[in-house]
């Protein structure tokens, strides 16, 4: 994934060719999709740090989501967009 494309989408759905446009509260809807995803990103890698490791030090839990976090941070940012106009958008 391209970092500098990675807030560009289609302007028409390449199967259905509707095309997008901003809803007003757009951007906090995403938002709030994006909070959900990064909550369960945070949950999913303390959970697994202490299965795998035995209840680790607190630094290594901080360290780790941090990480965790921050290469999954485009993922998160173009999948919660994507998410958003899926509950939006009306047939």
């Amino acid at each position: 994934m391209n970092v500098k494309k990675m807030s560009s989408m289609h302007a028409n759905c390449p199967n259905c060719n509707l095309r997008y446009e901003k809803e007003p509260g757009n951007f906090y809807g995403a938002m709030y999709i994006s909070y959900g995803f990064s909550t369960a990103i945070f949950l999913i890698t303390a959970f697994v740090l202490f299965y795998f490791f035995n209840d680790p030090a607190l630094n290594v839990y901080l360290v780790s989501i941090l990480v965790v976090a921050l290469i999954l941070f485009p993922l998160n940012f173009r999948y919660s967009r994507i998410v958003f106009l899926y509950l939006i958008w009306k047939s």
